[in-house]
């Protein structure tokens, strides 16, 4: 997904847990997104101004101003800024709270990541703010995988996927026909060197395998001291 002139799309991401608004901020940059973070709400409206953002992910709660006057603050400048809210509270009160003080999507703590960049493509597809990438689809032989619906199918047969799993799969279909090592796999998809502890690895390359492999020809190969490669089997 990209904005309609072809550049990145451009997200704010505003919250004052440095580990959460990192973990969003590098799962944002994965989808190929420029991001920008603000740890309070000064910090937000500031970043707004000068960054001019495409959307923002907004915590309800920080530490200074909260997050609902800098919902407000925000639409006066930018009436047409779609906004999610983040939130440790779940009562329909705060629920109602946001979405009527402007906000366009709500999700409460603890969340899915995945559902996180769902809920933002929809928004922006939504405000037409931006356009799907013709990439969406990746195919490699016989499989498919489909990024914007996180769909996954070989020879038509959907397969099913855990968030972590199509991570790593979509990175190696990137690089089909290429071998990639597990520390690129570790930087890709976890953004953390584990102190060098590969097996992580090692057990979502199995997990892949026993799902895209099982009774079929095998498309993901080890090559011993290098990595992994996926290809299409020859026919």
């Amino acid at each position: 997904m990209r904005r309609p002139d072809g550049t990145a799309i451009r997200a704010l991401v505003v919250d004052d847990e440095p580990v959460l608004a990192e973990m969003v901020s590098m799962t944002l940059r994965y989808e190929g997104w420029d991001v920008v973070t603000a740890a309070n709400g000064a910090e937000a409206i500031k970043a707004a101004r000068e960054s001019r953002p495409d959307v923002v992910v907004l915590d309800i709660m920080l530490p200074d101003i909260s997050g609902l006057e800098v919902l407000e603050r925000l639409r006066a400048t930018h009436p047409a800024l779609p906004l999610l809210l983040l939130t440790a509270k779940d009562s329909q009160e705060d629920r109602i709270a946001g979405l009527t003080a402007g906000g366009d999507d709500y999700v409460t703590k603890p969340f899915s990541l995945e559902e996180l960049v769902l809920r933002l493509r929809a928004l922006l597809r939504r405000t037409g703010l931006a356009v799907a990438d013709n990439t969406a689809r990746v195919v490699v032989g016989d499989l498919v995988l489909d990024e914007d619906t996180h769909e996954v199918t070989r020879d038509g047969e959907a397969i099913s996927l855990t968030a972590t799993e199509f991570e790593v799969l979509l990175f190696l279909m990137r690089n089909a026909r290429r071998v990639v090592s597990k520390s690129q796999i570790l930087e890709q998809v976890w953004d953390y060197d584990f102190g060098g502890r590969s097996n992580v690895v090692e057990l979502y390359i199995s997990y892949l395998r026993k799902k895209i492999d099982y009774g079929r020809e095998p498309m993901i190969h080890t090559l011993r001291g290098s990595g992994y490669v996926i290809k299409p089997v020859d026919r």
